[in-house]
């Protein structure tokens, strides 16, 4: 009797075990939320670059969080789940850059937008990737559009310090350094040109005098030589070359052969080692400034820094043809580390509502590979991650810290 009664509380407890179990495992599966391109076993990230065409160069931008994903889901992925990475060539063309979007959130239905790269295509697809709600994160643009009206824009969020603000950066470093200065400028004729041109004029406010000449170039053109001789022959001593890699190169390579050595400041898109200073010339290169948020992995003072061993041994597994000298892959590399990080954030709360919170509520964060003193910080009110800037300067074959970390206040006037 004893027997029978001790199996049916037994049995009766079982039963209590297994149905509160599987209450358990249908309310933690009932917490597992998803927007579209999310599932329990892959999250699909869509990606643009000009992998051809003038600006092929920031292919890089496709081809680090490429690899960087392949490691991660090597490693088992994110939360359990595996990173299908889908990036398409725009050949920094706008139209190209909306066909290439549409067919990324209409076909390939992806789960967010990822480090697209482009003032001029990002414009392009803004306006139709907040209204779709689809996430536009961590674009490779300094744009100031891109966060300056997060109401506007809520779903858009660069990764990069806006341009319009490192260019008021430069114009307070010339009045406070070089109040006397004759400026010449070399200015895209793009969106981004006219960005960051914009920030060097309003910073210069009442000094705009100071500029005694400019010359623009369209991507299109081949070289920048009748640009720089005009330049040179305007008397202009300080040089303000707001020019992409390509024209960049060209530019110091001309002032070196007109022998005009005028003080001159790059714009940090172009403060690339590999792909600018060394085709420019290195002894063209010597003292030139520029203003930027990445570490050097090349400078042996950092050679023991935990993320700079960490990007290098990347580097040499899954990119052993990359150039540790472009800073393009640096910055690439934070900007993937900073996406993997949100996406780990977000648990399995995997919706494009939940992410976006968590895109806005970096609070401190130090991605590997920003500069000392660097943080990201978001908020629904401001969509800059980057606020800050280390001035340098080019000394021997690299950059050199100079000053404090600057705050340039976003893109906040």
């Amino acid at each position: 009797m004893k027997s029978r009664k001790m199996f049916a509380a037994i049995s009766a407890g079982l039963a209590t075990f297994i149905a509160t179990g599987a209450l358990t495992t249908t309310m933690a599966l009932a917490e597992k939320k998803y927007s579209k391109g999310a599932s329990d076993t892959e999250i699909v990230i869509g990606n643009f670059v000009p992998y051809s065409g003038p600006a092929s160069m920031y292919g890089v931008y496709g081809k680090v969080p490429a690899a960087y994903f392949r490691m991660l889901n090597e490693q088992g992925g994110i939360n359990g789940r595996k990173i299908r990475f889908i990036s398409y060539d725009d050949a920094y063309s706008p139209p190209k850059a909306v066909e290439q979007t549409r067919k990324l959130v209409e076909q390939d239905n992806i789960f967010l937008l990822y480090g697209s790269v482009g003032t001029p295509s990002n414009t392009a697809i803004m306006k139709y990737m907040n209204a779709k709600q689809v996430p536009h994160l961590l674009l490779t643009s300094g744009g100031t559009k891109f966060g300056a009206d997060p109401k506007a824009n809520p779903w858009t969020i660069p990764f990069s310090v806006a341009y319009e603000t490192e260019g008021r950066a430069y114009a307070n470093l010339i009045k406070t350094k070089y109040p006397n200065a004759r400026i010449a400028v070399l200015v895209q004729n793009d969106d981004y040109g006219k960005d960051i041109y914009k920030g060097i004029r309003d910073g210069l406010g009442d000094k705009i005098s100071m500029i005694i000449a400019e010359a623009s170039y369209d991507l299109s053109d081949p070289t920048i030589d009748s640009q720089m001789v005009k330049l040179k022959a305007s008397g202009a001593d300080l040089f303000l070359n707001l020019s992409t890699p390509k024209f960049a190169a060209q530019a110091l390579r001309k002032a070196g052969e007109l022998n005009w050595r005028p003080t001159h400041i790059l714009n940090s898109v172009s403060a690339q080692v590999g792909s600018v200073l060394i085709p420019g010339g290195l002894e063209n290169a010597q003292g030139v400034i520029s203003a930027g948020y990445l570490k050097d992995p090349t400078d042996p003072a950092l050679a023991n820094a935990p993320d700079v061993k960490a990007f290098k041994a990347f580097m040499a597994r899954y990119l052993p043809d990359g150039d540790i000298n472009n800073s393009s892959y640096v910055g690439s590399y934070a900007s993937s580390v900073t996406m993997a990080h949100l996406l780990r954030e977000a648990g399995d709360n995997l919706t494009h509502e939940n992410i976006m919170a968590v895109a806005n509520s970096l609070k401190g964060y130090v991605a590997p590979m920003l500069s000392d003193g660097i943080r990201m910080t978001t908020s629904a009110d401001d969509h800059f991650p980057i606020e800050d800037l280390q001035l340098m300067v080019f000394r021997g074959d690299r950059w050199t810290r100079t000053g404090d970390v600057i705050s340039t206040g976003g893109g906040k006037k």
